[in-house]
């Protein structure tokens, strides 16, 4: 019997079981391919994803092959800027750069080979998934090769295609946006060519910030990637037929002027369909959906992976409290509480920016490129991480200032704040105060988190494993709310 079995051993799924494995508890994972998939699909991760690399213990692995960048550009049918969503000279207060692009094969494979550092965890690569039953106790799973495993509970990160998901016969929740584009991905060995962009800062680097052309002669996006590898999506206009596109002559010719006397190779060029989707029910009894599994958004903002790898983050500390019987099982309905609300305000914010970047009427286009830049002139762009809305409700004490926002991790002394208090519950209190030995207090009285609690007007802030805050206010009356939250 095994506490957790994960369906699915892609980012997500390898992300879960170092997670839950770091946390001791026993895992199970099942992929039905015996190596990662060899080709790049998701690119783009933010600073919260670096901070819960550093949850999981893979932060050194990882890193290395991380390329930050600076932000997000869209420009108009003029090709001059309609939108900026920069962070040159911005602070980070989580100490991580705000955006990182990575190469999905390496990624895959670095999460893969950590999990051989935890003997409760065990990997049966080359496996699929065929069905499962549930009773009161448990899940059993069947398997490839006529075979079965019992796990106490279940988590589904297989994909959008989600055998699990459909063996529950759950829905999915159509936002209605579907849009086919074609995605290019090169290797190249110098600068990618932009055109003449007016209103670009001074202090941007075009070769480090992903770009949005919201062209209707045909909407493109220019990714930048680790070392040489760069990502180019075009949108298919109305009649294109997806084989057509895809032939090596159709996507040289996109790319060209990109590229001019430019060394590249086309590694390679597929179509795909993006859309807003959303499960109805993201637990089904002992078996939660996760991922691409629960959810699938337009790329416009690049928090694809972002939401998967926080639905784990969410989930997990609360797996391992109903599995140690420090709270109820009730507890786990709480995941879809707090992560769906979460999921589709995102998802919302990039179907709403697919909805003006696909625009293909140029009437309507030039009335959008003016209508933005005069929004621009008195609101503030911000960066795609302020699109990351708090928890507004669930195991989260609603009302207080900063409740439900993520927590900021300074470095202090040369540390990072998690690596010196850990990843677990924190109480960082202006006073000392008894907590129950889950709870780590770390007194504070001056720095980046004392500016923090006097900009909160607090005594104490409480912050969840995943990073968010629980509450702030007094230290005792946090505590008791937090009771009160586990053990209603």
């Amino acid at each position: 019997m095994f506490d957790v079995a994960i369906i699915g051993c892609g980012p997500v799924g390898a992300f879960a079981a170092n997670l839950l494995g770091k946390a001791g508890l026993s895992v199970l994972v099942v992929e039905q391919e015996a190596q990662p998939y060899p080709l790049p699909r998701a690119v783009h991760l933010d600073h919260e994803m670096m901070r819960l690399f550093q949850s999981a213990g893979v932060i050194d692995r990882v890193a290395p092959d991380m390329r930050d960048t600076e932000g997000h550009l869209h420009v108009g049918a003029d090709h001059g800027v309609i939108r900026y969503m920069g962070t040159v000279g911005r602070p980070r207060p989580f100490s991580w750069s705000n955006d990182y692009f990575f190469y999905q094969p390496e990624l895959e494979q670095h999460l893969r080979n950590a999990l051989a550092a935890y003997p409760n965890v065990a990997v049966q690569l080359g496996t699929a998934f065929e069905g499962l039953e549930q009773d009161d106790e448990a899940v059993t799973l069947r398997l490839s090769g006529n075979r079965t495993e019992r796990a106490r509970y279940v988590i589904a990160c297989d994909g959008s295609r989600s055998a699990v998901r459909k063996a529950l016969g759950i829905a999915l929740d159509d936002l209605d946006f579907e849009e086919p584009w074609l995605v290019v991905d090169a290797e190249v060995d110098g600068p990618v060519r932009f055109p003449d962009l007016w209103g670009v800062p001074k202090a941007a680097d075009l070769q480090k910030l992903s770009v949005m052309i919201c062209d209707p002669k045909r909407p493109a996006t220019i990714v930048p990637g680790r070392g040489n590898h760069r990502r180019w999506e075009f949108m298919l206009l109305p009649g294109e037929d997806d084989s057509v596109l895809m032939q090596p002559d159709n996507v040289a010719a996109l790319v060209a002027p990109y590229l001019t006397d430019v060394p590249h190779k086309i590694v390679r060029a597929a179509t795909y369909r993006f859309h807003g989707l959303i499960a109805e029910q993201w637990r089904q009894g002992r078996v939660f959906l996760a991922g691409d599994a629960a959810h699938q958004t337009p790329p416009f903002f690049g928090q694809g992976m972002c939401h998967g790898l926080r639905d784990i983050a969410n989930l997990a500390w609360k797996l391992e409290l109903a599995l140690a019987d420090r709270a109820p099982a009730t507890l786990l309905d709480s995941y879809q509480t707090e992560r769906d609300p979460h999921v589709r305000a995102v998802i919302s914010a990039a179907v709403a920016a697919g909805r003006y970047i696909c625009m293909l009427d140029p009437a309507q286009a030039a009335a959008r490129d003016t209508q933005m830049r005069e929004a621009a002139k008195s609101v503030s762009q911000g960066t795609a991480a302020d699109l990351i809305p708090p928890i507004a409700q669930g195991i989260v004490a609603t009302g207080m200032p900063g409740a439900g926002e993520r927590f900021i991790q300074p470095c202090v002394n040369g540390q990072l704040l998690d690596d010196i208090t850990g990843s677990g519950w924190r109480l960082f209190s202006r006073a000392p105060i008894d907590a129950p030995t889950e709870i780590t207090v770390v007194l504070i009285t001056e720095g980046a988190i004392e500016d923090w609690l006097t900009a909160h007007d607090a005594q104490a802030v409480l912050v969840r494993p995943d990073h968010y805050v629980f509450g702030t206010g007094a230290p005792a009356d946090l505590l008791a709310q937090l009771e009160g939250k586990l053990r209603p």
